[in-house]
């Protein structure tokens, strides 16, 4: 879960304004203040401003060689030279998008209200696949067919509490295959490119609604972890679930599956774990930073992390400890990635920005 996310689970709701109370000319008697209509952020348009270019941005990744970031009340934003210049794109929504992900020109953003976007064309265009309304009703139809109470009680509550269900993460293992987490156990699963989706919740080892916060897959395997050290693994592609114990019961925000069965997990205070039998057993990864960890990302052969003080470090060869890597001086970053130029481009409170560092293959 990114940033402010993390802070404050409920949906970013923009603040009411109020009118001032006009006086009654007869009786001078004041009106109490009307306050004007919420904001429906799921069919609002994320507005086109200049100001959306140093907004705060929560992810970013590539589609070919095109760079896609995504951020606070629906701003996506694309770049086409390596990060120097940013423009905006047109989406359907303006709440929160929290992770992004492409496969080739295939791409998938969700975030907060339940909201998953597609594009088919590298982040040009952008339609809404899902939303929070939809998915609790989904989630209600899947409990009442497996009958059972306690799961038919969250769900009827969820159809009742609408749209406010925040999703943080998103694993595509192809551009039909995917699996999107979020808080209060939401998870949910699509082998057709997100035409369609199922929930996971009745497969899943969470009785107690813990926030999932990442997701990761290495062929079959599906790993997700979540609040109070929660640790869940597949080894089916998502068919059946195990909870795996860990050596911390802190939250965990992001997750990294290699292809070679490496897992590592990372969250609160710099905790770092490494799997190197498909998360079954975990070690510890040291890391001199005692500061919670926003993103993990694979660079290539570089596992990079950044922190939730907006410090980039970077994993040793065998995984084993974590070196901070120098930045020049900036806004704090939440998520990081590798241009077609090898620069690295991260995100952060005031937007994208091309990084100078020892990584950078570009400088």
């Amino acid at each position: 879960m990114k940033c402010a996310t993390w802070l404050a689970l409920g949906l970013a709701a923009l603040a009411p304004a109020v009118t001032a109370a006009p006086l009654m000319a007869a009786s001078l008697t004041a009106v109490p203040p009307m306050a004007a209509p919420a904001l429906d952020v799921l069919n609002t348009p994320a507005v086109q401003a200049p100001q959306a270019l140093h907004g705060v941005m929560q992810a970013i990744t590539r589609s070919g060689d095109r760079l896609v970031a995504v951020g606070e009340r629906g701003t996506v934003l694309l770049s086409d030279d390596n990060g120097a210049h940013w423009r905006q794109a047109a989406t359907p929504v303006s709440t929160t998008l929290t992770a992004v992900q492409f496969i080739e020109r295939q791409g998938w953003a969700v975030g907060h209200a339940g909201v998953v976007l597609h594009s088919s064309d590298g982040g040009e265009h952008w339609q809404r696949q899902l939303d929070g309304r939809l998915l609790a009703a989904m989630e209600l139809s899947a409990a009442q067919a497996a009958g059972d109470e306690h799961r038919l009680a969250a769900a009827r509550q969820g159809v009742t509490d609408g749209a406010d269900k925040p999703l943080l993460a998103l694993s595509f293992s192809d551009a039909s295959n995917g699996v999107v987490v979020g808080a209060y156990g939401l998870a949910i699963i699509t082998r057709d490119g997100g035409r369609t989706w199922a929930s996971l919740m009745g497969r899943i080892p969470n009785p107690q609604g813990l926030h999932l916060y990442a997701v990761a897959q290495a062929g079959n395997h599906l790993y997700v972890a979540g609040e109070q050290g929660l640790f869940l693994r597949s080894l089916d592609h998502g068919e059946h679930f195990e909870a795996i114990g860990t050596p911390y019961e802190g939250s965990y925000f992001s997750l990294v599956a290699q292809a070679d069965g490496t897992v590592l997990v990372g969250g609160l205070r710099g905790k770092v774990f490494r799997s190197s039998d498909e998360g079954q057993t975990f070690g510890a990864v040291d890391n001199p930073m005692p500061v919670s960890i926003n993103d993990m990302r694979l660079v290539g052969q570089q596992l990079l992390l950044v922190n939730q003080a907006g410090g980039l470090l970077q994993a040793s060869a065998d995984r084993s400890r974590l070196v901070p890597i120098e930045l020049a001086p900036g806004a704090p970053l939440t998520a990081v990635t590798q241009a077609a130029d090898g620069a690295l481009v991260g995100v952060g409170f005031a937007g994208p920005v091309r990084l100078t560092t020892s990584l950078n293959a570009a400088e």
